[in-house]
């Protein structure tokens, strides 16, 4: 059961609008890494979730997320407010001003359409809470992005707190994964293949055009991992050498220069 409570979960006050940056702020209520998505993911999760205490977890920060989306719909209206009756702040983003009468719809700040594709959800547990940590360190630097470009200290004020919510979210979602007693890379039921799954394909190679060469880390060295080098353009030269080989009446090597009696191709 829903239900709402008229006072924002944090008091918004606008100084002196910004349609242009209640444009951007849209990209927290309608774009991919924005509130509704967030709210729609970890509640979605939850009614799939058997696990009756993480269960819990995703309906209580899903929730929170419907409220942050009522914080950024009406801080965003309040700057976009000025597209009501102003040309100039109408021609900002004339989707909004035109069709939305200034105010806040589904779209991103690009005027593209929510859609449920934003969401992650896998039905597995582990593999959704990494997908929610994930979500809330986007979110948290879009929020900081969104700061960085704002000049009025009530909407950085109402911005700060968002941002903050987002790393405490990352805590929770952490420390409930980590509570499942899973190995880090415990995916899942099907173990993965010996040997391969510690070998690290060095596909990057040779020299860039800044100087930039092959890079080692504990990414591809130390502990149980093996380096290998280009395993599949080594592996595609062999079959091209290898079907070369295969047909008949075939004389030249793959890669070998093409014969200068080779017949042209009349007009």
């Amino acid at each position: 059961m829903y239900h709402h409570i008229k006072k924002l979960m944090y008091t918004v006050n606008v100084g002196t609008p910004d349609p242009r940056f209640g444009n951007m702020l849209l990209e927290q209520f309608g774009g991919a890494n924005g509130e509704l998505a967030a709210a729609m993911q970890y509640s979605i999760q939850g009614l799939n979730c058997d696990d009756a205490d993480r269960k819990d977890l995703l309906m209580d920060i899903g929730t929170e997320e419907l409220s942050h989306l009522e914080v950024v719909g009406t801080l965003a209206r309040m700057h976009l407010k000025p597209m009501k009756k102003d040309r100039d702040a109408a021609e900002v983003d004339p989707l909004i001003a035109i069709a939305g009468g200034g105010g806040v719809s589904l779209f991103n700040s690009m005027g593209d359409a929510w859609t449920a594709d934003y969401l992650k959800i896998t039905g597995e547990l582990d593999v959704d809470l990494r997908s929610n940590i994930a979500a809330e360190a986007r979110a948290k630097i879009v929020y900081e992005r969104l700061i960085n470009f704002c000049d009025d200290p009530g909407s950085k004020d109402a911005l700060q707190f968002l941002m903050t919510r987002e790393i405490t979210h990352m805590k929770a979602f952490t420390a409930a994964l980590e509570s499942l007693g899973k190995a880090p890379f415990s995916v899942g039921k099907i173990p993965p293949t010996p040997v391969l799954v510690d070998q690290y394909f060095n596909d990057s190679t040779g020299e860039g055009d800044e100087g930039e060469s092959d890079a080692r880390g504990p990414w591809n060295q130390g502990g149980e991992w093996e380096m290998v080098e280009v395993p599949e353009l080594r592996q595609g030269v062999e079959n091209l050498e290898s079907r070369d080989d295969e047909r008949p009446g075939k004389k030249e090597r793959a890669g070998s220069p093409v014969p200068k009696t080779r017949a042209r191709r009349s007009a």
